[in-house]
C-alpha cells in the first residue's frame, strides 16, 4: 500500500506530506483547491511524463517521493529480481525533475528508467481518473476484465508465447518463400553457368600453366638454337669455358704456396668450374626436352580459348577465380534445394503452433464465456445499487480470427432504459453512467486482482443522493481488501472514509499554495456539513453529517 506521499516544489505545492491509512482514504476540498494536483504529482512516481512546467519555483528541483509497504506477491518480487534491485517490504520510490526539466527516477535510491518505474507502479497502484471511463468502451479493457475474473494470467502468458512463436514462424516462412521465389527466377541461369564451368573441368592454375607451356612451344626452335650455342660455349668448341676454368685453376694451384690467399681463390675457381659444368648439363637436358609439337599447341590453343572466354564472361583474371565462382554457384543451387526442405519444415512447425494457439484460445474463450453471465448479473445488481435500476450491461462474445489475445471479439453492450436494445457502451452511455459503471466493474475486478492500492479521482461524477451513498458503500467494501484513495465531492462518500483529508489553498507572501491536512472526527463532521449545505452549515446539516460519519 501507499503509506506516505511527499511532494516538494510541484505546481502550486511548496511542500506537502501525507500519511495514508490502509482502508478508505477520502480527499475533499473546494473546486480548484488542488485535489487533482495531488494525483498529478502522484502520477509522476507511477511513471507518467514530466517537464519543467511542473516546477513551482523554477530555481529548485521538484521531488515526489512515495513510501510503499509492499505485499509479498510473486510479480513484485520477480520485478526486483529481474531488474537487479534489492527487495524490501518498505520501499521508497522517488522522482526528481531538475530545473532544466531533466527527469530522474529511483527505487530505494537505485536509479531506474521511467519505463521500469511505470512497470513497477503498475503492480501496486491502479489510478482511475475521470477520462479513464473511456477505457470501458475499448476492446482491450473489456477483454482484460473478463480475463481478470477468469484468472487467466497463466493461460494468457502461455497463449502469448504461442502467439509470438506463431508470428515468428509465419515471418520466417514468408521470408523463405520470398527467397525461393527469387532463387527460382535465377536458378535456371545459375544452373547453366555452373554446368558450363563444370563441363570445362578446369584444374587449379591450369590456364596459367598452359600459357607458360604454349609460350615455350611457340619459341621451341629459337630456344633450342640458343641452348645449343650456350651449351657448346660451356663444354665444346675450341676453347670451352669449363676447360678454361680448369686451366686457370691449375695455374693458380702452381703458385698457391707463395701467398696465403691463393689457396682460397684456387678453391673458388674449382667450385666455379664444377658449377659451370653442372649448368652445361642442365642446358643439355633442357635442350633435349624442348620439342616443337604442333598438335600439342593446337590442343593448348583450344583449351586456353575456352578458358579466356569464361574469364571474360565472368569478369575475372585467374583460373582460381573461375573455380571460386563455380563453387559459389554450386552453393547457391544447393541453398535453393535446401530452401524447399526449410519451407516444408517451417510449414509443419507453423501448423503445429497454429493448433497449439487455437487450443489455448479455445480455453480462453471457454473461461470468458463462463464469466460473462455472472459478470452481467453482478454488474447489473451494482448498477441498481448506485441509482441505475433500469440500466443493464450485456457481454457480447463473437468468434474472431486468431489474434494477440485469443479468438474473441468482445463488446460490452449497454441499455440505460430497459428498452431491450443494447448498443456498444461508447455510443450510448453518458459520462455519469460511465463513471458509475466503471466503479461497478472495477469493484468486481478488484476482487480477482492482487493490486494493493486503488485510486479514484471523482468517480462520483454526475451522481448524488442515494446513488452517492451506495457508491460510498461499494468503495468501503473495496477498502476491506484494498487500500482505496478517493477524491470526492459527495458527502455520502466522504462519510465512509477511514481517513479524511482536506485540501485547501493558502495565501502567503503574495503566493497561493496548496496544503492538505488530516481531519479529526469533529473537523470531518464540520467539513461534510459544509459539503451538504454551504460554508455556514445548519444544525440539521451538522446532524446529518454526524450520521454519515458515525453510521
Amino acid at each position: 500500500m501507499l503509506q506516505r506521499l511527499l511532494i516538494q516544489n510541484y505546481a502550486i505545492i511548496t511542500a506537502l506530506e501525507i500519511d495514508f491509512s490502509e482502508g478508505l482514504n477520502v480527499i475533499t476540498g473546494e473546486t480548484g483547491a488542488g485535489k487533482s494536483i495531488l494525483l498529478g504529482a502522484l502520477s509522476l512516481i507511477l511513471g507518467e511524463r514530466a517537464d519543467r512546467n511542473v516546477l513551482h519555483d523554477k530555481a529548485r528541483k521538484c521531488i515526489i517521493e512515495g513510501h510503499f509497504v509492499l505485499p509479498e506477491l510473486e510479480a513484485v518480487t520477480a520485478f526486483f529480481g529481474e531488474h537487479d534491485l534489492d527487495f524490501g517490504r518498505h520501499t521508497v520510490v522517488r522522482r526528481e525533475i531538475s530545473t532544466a526539466g531533466k527527469s530522474r527516477a529511483f527505487i530505494n535510491d537505485t536509479p531506474v528508467t521511467v519505463q521500469q518505474l511505470s512497470g513497477f507502479a503498475g503492480l501496486l497502484v491502479d489510478l482511475h481518473q475521470q477520462f479513464d471511463t473511456l477505457e470501458l468502451g475499448k476492446q482491450d479493457f473489456q477483454r482484460a476484465v473478463l480475463d481478470a475474473l477468469a484468472g487467466h494470467d497463466t493461460l494468457l502468458a502461455r497463449y502469448h508465447e504461442s502467439w509470438k512463436a506463431l508470428q515468428q514462424a509465419g515471418r520466417e516462412l514468408e521470408e523463405r518463400v520470398r527467397e525461393r521465389e527469387q532463387a527460382e527466377k535465377e536458378r535456371d541461369y545459375r544452373q547453366f553457368l555452373w554446368e558450363e564451368l563444370d563441363a570445362a573441368a578446369l584444374k587449379e592454375n591450369e590456364l596459367e600453366e598452359l600459357d607458360a607451356e604454349l609460350n615455350t612451344l611457340s619459341h621451341a626452335e629459337e630456344v633450342k638454337e640458343r641452348l645449343g650455342i650456350l651449351q657448346g660455349a660451356l663444354e665444346e668448341g675450341e676453347q670451352p669455358l669449363v676447360q678454361q676454368l680448369r686451366q686457370l685453376q691449375s695455374g693458380l694451384r702452381s703458385i698457391e704456396a707463395f701467398h696465403p690467399q691463393l689457396p682460397g681463390l684456387a678453391e673458388r675457381l674449382q667450385v666455379t668450374a664444377v658449377e659451370v659444368q653442372d649448368i652445361a648439363g642442365e642446358l643439355q637436358r633442357v635442350y633435349e626436352t624442348v620439342q616443337s609439337d604442333p598438335e600439342r599447341m593446337a590442343l593448348i590453343n583450344e583449351r586456353t580459348a575456352l578458358g579466356y572466354r569464361l574469364l571474360k564472361k565472368h569478369g575475372v583474371q585467374t583460373t582460381a577465380a573461375l573455380l571460386q565462382i563455380q563453387a559459389g554457384l554450386g552453393e547457391q543451387l544447393d541453398q535453393t534445394r535446401r530452401l524447399e526442405t526449410d519451407i516444408e519444415a517451417l510449414e509443419r512447425e507453423k501448423a503445429r503452433l497454429q493448433q497449439q494457439a487455437e487450443r489455448q484460445a479455445e480455453q480462453l474463450t471457454a473461461g470468458r464465456k463462463k464469466q460473462a453471465a455472472p459478470f452481467e448479473q453482478r454488474v447489473n445488481a451494482l448498477l441498481a445499487q448506485v441509482g441505475m435500476p433500469n440500466a443493464s450491461l450485456k457481454v457480447s462474445l463473437m468468434p474472431a480470427p486468431l489474434q494477440t489475445d485469443g479468438q474473441d471479439h468482445i463488446d460490452f453492450l449497454f441499455d440505460a432504459n430497459r428498452s431491450g436494445h443494447y448498443q456498444p457502451l461508447k455510443k450510448v452511455a453518458s459520462g455519469g453512467e460511465l463513471s458509475r459503471l466503471m466503479l461497478c466493474v472495477k469493484s468486481l475486478v478488484a476482487q480477482s486482482m492482487e493490486l494493493p492500492t486503488l485510486i479514484f479521482d471523482e468517480i462520483d461524477s454526475g451522481i448524488s443522493g442515494e446513488a452517492a451513498k451506495q457508491t460510498g458503500v461499494i468503495l468501503k467494501k473495496l477498502a476491506d481488501r484494498h487500500q482505496v484513495i478517493c477524491i470526492t465531492h459527495q458527502p455520502q462518500i466522504a462519510g465512509k472514509g477511514d481517513a479524511h483529508y482536506f485540501v485547501y489553498k493558502a495565501h502567503r507572501s503574495g503566493q497561493v499554495t496548496t496544503h492538505i491536512r488530516l481531519l479529526d472526527k469533529e473537523e470531518r463532521i464540520l467539513q461534510i456539513a459544509r459539503m451538504l449545505s454551504g460554508e455556514k452549515p445548519s444544525a440539521a446539516a451538522l446532524e446529518n453529517a454526524r450520521e454519515l460519519v458515525e453510521g
